[in-house]
């Protein structure tokens, strides 16, 4: 079994070119078929991508427009935790785990073995969080564990009619900008103490103001939305 070792995905020696954070990316890495096993280096974890959710936990298929590109998946290894000034920092994560990603804009490489199976190599402060249980779906948003300085924040929804009796389309209705926060990652590492995390100043229960656009929306079956904001994208709180 030969090994493909890299801080971003070193295939047969090459290292895989530098991305800069636009939203448009190339097509998945194909990982030589000699190569049978991916060990990420560094910060960097390997996460095996879940297979799309066609239906809910309940049985309900889903529509075509429902179905999205996952952005989940199965924590297999992790790196060794060097960074290049030579500090090293634990993982707050663990193999087994199943966690939530974004691909907008962030640093990662999606791979693709010979055997088809799809892996996406990732630095763990570009992952969102842990969610509670293999195969979860979006049904187990609630219950999600943001990671580094992230907060988990239930959406307070806007009114659909105005002070004077009007009925406001879903066009017309501002982004919320408030909720409560349910849960709260480990907080972000403090460079000036090596291998400590600063302590968070936002926690569960709090009202919170938030950027616009800041963070990565999430919504339950029922319709109940979340959002998952880094703390500095927070206002205020209450």
């Amino acid at each position: 079994m030969q090994t493909c070792l890299s801080r971003r995905g070193v295939f047969g020696g090459h290292a895989a070119s530098r991305r800069s954070s636009v939203v448009v990316r190339a097509e998945a890495i194909a990982v030589p078929a000699p190569f049978t096993k991916v060990d990420p280096k560094g910060d960097r974890v390997l996460v095996r991508v879940a297979e799309e959710e066609v239906k809910t936990r309940g049985g309900i298929l889903l529509p075509p427009s429902a179905i999205k590109k996952p952005t989940s998946g199965e924590v297999v290894s992790l790196g060794d935790g060097r960074l290049g000034n030579g500090e090293v920092r634990p993982f707050y994560l663990k193999q087994g785990q199943t966690v939530v990603y974004s691909k907008f804009g962030f640093m990662y490489s999606d791979l693709k073995l010979s055997n088809g199976e799809e892996y996406i190599l990732i630095r763990e402060d570009d992952v969102i969080g842990i969610m509670p249980r293999a195969n979860a779906q979006a049904e187990d948003v609630p219950e999600l564990q943001p990671l580094a300085d992230r907060v988990l924040v239930r959406v307070e929804e806007v009114s659909d009619v105005t002070l004077g009796g009007v009925i406001l389309p879903d066009s017309a209705k501002e982004r919320p900008l408030s909720g409560t926060v349910v849960r709260t990652g480990p907080g972000k590492y403090d460079k000036d103490a090596e291998g400590k995390r600063k302590a968070m100043t936002i926690h569960p229960g709090d009202k919170v103001l938030y950027f616009k656009y800041a963070g990565d929306n999430m919504e339950t079956p029922e319709g109940a939305k979340y959002v998952v904001l880094r703390e500095d994208d927070i206002l205020c709180k209450a």
